[in-house]
């Protein structure tokens, strides 16, 4: 039987566990959601989300990945033969892994525009460029078909290039260079814009607590960010886990993560906002908000904007590359487990999800238009990029996720997840967390795809 690697070390296995969960969606998304949804409120309600859900499924996912010591399907069937349950649970651990491929399709192609941003800002492009500007560019790269598949394409040669080298020579070396050179950009830009930006407002956007904005809704989106951010249910956290050694510590480990994640996102925001207020511009633009208005923002603010901007779209570059490494590594590792070389398999892999994600691209231009779910009511004006982005997010994660959640809390003996998670089956924290993955875990996240 095919025995993976293991980690060198526990700072190098945070650091790639990290890198995966920073992605796109902390630069933008959490920031945006943080100061729409009540500022400090929203940041409560997610820290408490954080706690309660996203830090117990990692800590299952990790155990179980690190019991099993095979990608997810296999796994899956390995732990429910042990424990004499179903032979179907595999279904969950390939439910996760086709999950995450369709993800990673359509996450290189929006990957392929950072890079394509980071050109633009190093050739000096972007430079005194205004708002009409900034939105033709943008319309321009999405209408051009040629253009978003050759960024698409240099996007998977680097994960290619990356996961072929394998777990030692590959994705480690890999985040040791890039997750430093992250926090690093990340660090800069929030100082340059508390000093250089609107900082009162940026800060009062983000962080003042303003409760009157709290509903019932607030709550489903911080437990759905909080769900998504850490990347729970994508198969990813399981197969690293495989890779674990026996003396890393899974509570304190997941607890590292998911705060680490949480922390990069509210950095983001201080980063970003202060220059967005300083111009007068709107907040609240999603992807927007990263492709035309900062750029706009950018250019505003004189010699120092082109710095800025070079510092910010590398940023992009980073946390897109770090996450999608850690999701080709799902797909690299099945294949290296059934006997497939490791190097054909990534460029198997690569060349699978170019063609793929194609429908992503031509959701943008030639296709446009095309609808082919319009009889299912939800999907009436929904694109190929955007079903796949719905099913995968409001049904495809959140499933994972419960499948994880049932099979750990109700399938797996309790005394062998207690020693897989380094803790005494008669502990208070053990008790705690059994609680927690076994009833009202299942049911948040019933309730999120059900209100999704």
């Amino acid at each position: 039987m095919y025995a993976h690697q293991h980690w060198s070390s526990k700072l190098v296995f945070i650091l790639a566990t990290v890198g995966f969960s920073v992605g796109l969606g902390n630069i933008w998304r959490f920031p945006y959601m943080a100061g729409e949804n009540g500022g400090g409120a929203f940041v409560i309600i997610y820290l408490g989300c954080v706690v309660l859900i996203s830090i117990p499924i990692v800590m299952a996912e990790l155990a179980m990945g690190r019991r099993g010591g095979m990608t997810p399907a296999a796994t899956f069937k390995k732990l429910a033969a042990a424990e004499n349950a179903s032979n179907y649970w595999w279904l969950a651990g390939a439910l996760a892994v086709l999950t995450v491929f369709l993800i990673i399709t359509y996450y290189c192609v929006i990957g392929g525009w950072t890079l394509h941003y980071a050109w633009l800002a190093f050739s000096g492009e972007l430079a005194g460029i205004d708002s009409s500007s900034a939105q033709i560019v943008y319309d321009d790269l999405l209408a051009n078909p040629l253009l978003m598949m050759f960024w698409q394409m240099m996007f998977i040669v680097l994960n290619i290039v990356i996961v072929a080298r394998g777990l030692h020579g590959g994705i480690e070396r890999a985040v040791k260079i890039l997750m430093p050179v992250f926090f690093t950009l990340l660090l800069v830009l929030a100082g340059y814009a508390l000093i250089r930006g609107d900082a009162a407002r940026g800060l009062t956007f983000l962080f003042q607590p303003d409760f009157s904005r709290v509903s019932f809704q607030t709550g489903i989106d911080a437990m759905g960010q909080a769900f998504f951010s850490v990347g729970v249910g994508m198969a990813v956290m399981m197969t690293y886990g495989a890779y674990l050694s026996r003396d890393t510590r899974i509570p304190r480990t997941s607890a590292i993560i998911a705060l680490a994640d949480t922390a990069v996102a509210l950095i983001a925001g201080i980063a970003i906002f202060p220059f967005v207020f300083a111009q007068g511009m709107e907040p609240g633009e999603g992807v927007g908000l990263v492709f035309v208005t900062l750029p706009v923002a950018f250019a505003a603010m004189g010699d120092g904007g082109g710095f800025v901007a070079i510092v910010f779209f590398s940023l992009l570059c980073v946390a897109a590359l770090t996450t999608s490494i850690a999701v080709f590594e799902v797909l690299v590792s099945w294949g290296e487990e059934h006997g497939r070389p490791r190097s054909k398999t990534a460029l198997t892999a690569g060349v699978v999800c170019w063609i793929v994600g194609l429908t992503t691209v031509f959701s943008f231009n030639e296709a446009a238009n095309f609808r082919p779910l319009a009889m299912i009511p939800g999907y009436e004006d929904a694109t190929m990029f955007n079903i796949v982005d719905k099913v995968t997010a409001t049904i495809g994660l959140p499933l994972g996720g419960l499948l994880v959640a049932v099979f750990v809390g109700h399938a797996l003996s309790r005394d062998h997840i207690a020693e897989e998670l380094g803790l005494k089956p008669d502990s208070r924290t053990f008790r705690i967390w059994c609680f927690l993955i076994r009833w009202p875990i299942p049911l948040m996240i019933g309730t999120l795809i059900f209100l999704t």
